[in-house]
C-alpha cells in the first residue's frame, strides 16, 4: 500500500476525484491535509507521496518529481496573494501565511529581487490576515482568498508577478515522493490525475459554486496542472533564488 498526502484545497479537487475514480484506489492509502502538513508527513517518510509546497522539495534527502501534473498557474493564479494596506514599495511588515511555505518563500523572492523591498517578517501574527497598521501586508493562499480580492486596498498576485519578474510559469506543488517507485506504478498515477482532469466538467455538477468566486474559471484555466519544461525551469529558478534568501 502506497501512502499517498495531498492539498485539501479546491484546486487538488480534480486529483482528488482521479485517485478515488481510478483503480490505483486499492493501491493507495489517501490522506489530505493542509501543504506544510503534507510536506511535513513527506519529510518525516510517514508517507511515500506527497503534493506537497515546491518550497519543501530543498528539505528532503532524497526526492522525486514523479508525475506530469503538478499545481501551477502561467500568469495570475487568484489564489495565491499579497493582500496589502498599502503599495508593496511601502510595506514595513509581512505577516507570513502559516499553511504554505512556497507562497512565503515566493513572497521574499519577490520583495528581494523584484520589488526591493525588505519588510519585517510576522510569522504568529496574533491576528493573522488583519492589521489596522497602515504598512501591513500578509500573505495568503487556497480557498480563504476567494472573494477578497475587492477587500483589500492593494492586491498582488504572486503567479502573476511571478510570470512579470521572470517571464516565467510557476510551480506551487508538485507531486513528490521520498524513494525510488516503481515505473508501473508512477503510470497508474498520471492515469488517475489525467483521469481527474479530464472529469473536470462532471465535477462541476455536483460542485457548489459562489457567487464571489469563479470555481470553473479557476479549475479550467486558472491553475495550469501540466508540468512542464518551462515549469520545471521556473522550479529550477525559484529553488536558486530560495537558497539566496538565507
Amino acid at each position: 500500500m502506497i501512502k499517498i498526502s495531498a492539498v485539501s484545497y479546491t484546486n487538488t479537487i480534480p486529483f482528488i476525484y482521479g485517485l478515488q475514480h481510478h483503480p490505483i484506489k486499492k493501491e493507495i492509502d489517501l490522506s489530505l491535509d493542509v501543504p506544510s502538513l503534507c510536506a511535513e508527513k513527506l519529510i518525516e517518510n510517514k508517507v511515500d507521496i506527497g503534493l506537497i509546497p515546491v518550497a519543501a522539495i530543498l528539505d528532503l534527502p532524497e526526492h522525486h518529481i514523479i508525475s506530469d501534473y503538478c499545481i501551477g498557474a502561467n500568469g495570475a493564479v487568484n489564489s495565491v496573494f499579497i493582500f496589502s494596506n498599502c503599495p508593496i514599495e511601502d510595506v514595513q511588515y509581512l505577516q507570513l501565511d502559516p499553511q504554505s511555505r512556497s507562497s512565503n518563500n515566493l513572497a521574499l523572492v519577490l520583495l528581494k529581487n523584484y520589488w526591493k523591498v525588505k519588510p519585517e517578517l510576522v510569522s504568529k501574527a496574533k491576528e493573522y490576515g488583519r492589521s489596522s497598521h497602515p504598512k501591513t501586508a500578509f500573505v495568503q493562499i487556497g480557498d480563504r482568498t476567494f472573494g477578497k480580492i475587492n477587500q483589500h486596498s492593494f492586491v498582488y498576485d504572486l503567479a502573476a508577478e511571478w510570470k512579470s519578474f521572470t517571464g516565467l510559469e510557476f510551480v506551487f506543488a508538485a507531486w513528490v515522493s521520498n524513494k525510488k517507485l516503481e515505473d508501473s506504478f508512477i503510470d497508474k498515477l498520471n492515469a488517475a490525475l489525467k483521469l481527474g482532469l479530464d472529469s473536470r466538467l462532471k465535477i462541476f455538477e455536483n460542485m457548489e459554486m459562489r457567487k464571489d468566486f469563479d470555481l470553473v474559471d479557476y479549475l479550467m484555466h486558472k491553475i495550469d496542472y501540466r508540468l512542464t519544461d518551462n515549469k520545471k525551469e521556473a522550479l529550477a529558478l525559484f529553488h536558486k533564488y530560495m537558497r539566496e534568501l538565507a
